[in-house]
């Protein structure tokens, strides 16, 4: 720790490969989850490559302290976790709610009743992972860009585009079929029926360029 105290590159190293599992599988017992496992540990290394001294060998032992510090950081991203996830089951909840009860929807389908629409966005936007559906509600219903989405959901940038991204595609799949069949003699198919379905929302508006 006093090599690494003064930026000793190949000290950090030693001590990574020595502790890095061990800090991965105490987070792990904390997460249940492998990426969040990962995102603990480079936390905690990164935090003690930027911070040293806030070790004090007095206090007690180095193992003693770094499995204290990866508990705790393990033990916030869990409670943050689960409060991300209350958010975005209430923003998804409403904006359901306030999209079967607007008979006026921007995103209407011309080639459905309304009732039909509405039904065939719950069931498609039902089919996708929480976090997915949560990003593109926020756009969609909520008009929010890119990084608003990113901010009011404590995720990085990239993370809520790519959601977007995989959401959209997904919904665009399961809607060119069920959109074209019901237009009328030949189904619709790739783009074409999903932009009938889906690209008429804000969804598209809200993207920002990469």
């Amino acid at each position: 720790m006093d090599a690494i105290g003064a930026q000793d590159v190949r000290a950090f190293e030693a001590l990574y490969d020595r502790y890095a599992r061990l800090v991965y599988s105490t987070a792990y017992g904390v997460l249940e989850d492998a990426q969040s496992a990962e995102d603990v540990v480079q936390e905690v290394f990164t935090r003690l490559w930027k911070a040293p001294q806030r070790y004090v060998p007095a206090r007690g032992k180095f193992f003693s302290w770094l499995l204290s510090v990866t508990r705790n950081l393990a033990i916030d991203e869990y409670r943050a976790r689960r409060r991300r996830m209350r958010n975005e089951r209430q923003i998804v909840d409403h904006a359901a709610s306030a999209f079967i009860a607007d008979e006026s929807s921007p995103g209407a389908f011309h080639v459905v009743e309304m009732r039909d629409q509405r039904a065939l966005v719950r069931e498609a936007l039902a089919t996708l992972p929480p976090e997915q559906r949560t990003a593109i509600a926020l756009a969609y219903y909520k008009g929010m860009a890119q990084s608003e989405i990113a901010a009011a959901l404590d995720t990085p940038l990239g993370t809520v585009k790519t959601r977007i991204r995989l959401g959209m595609q997904k919904l665009r799949t399961q809607l060119d079929e069920q959109v074209g069949t019901r237009e009328g003699d030949a189904p619709l198919r790739g783009e074409a029926a999903a932009s009938t379905a889906i690209d008429r929302g804000r969804v598209g508006e809200a993207e920002e360029p990469a």
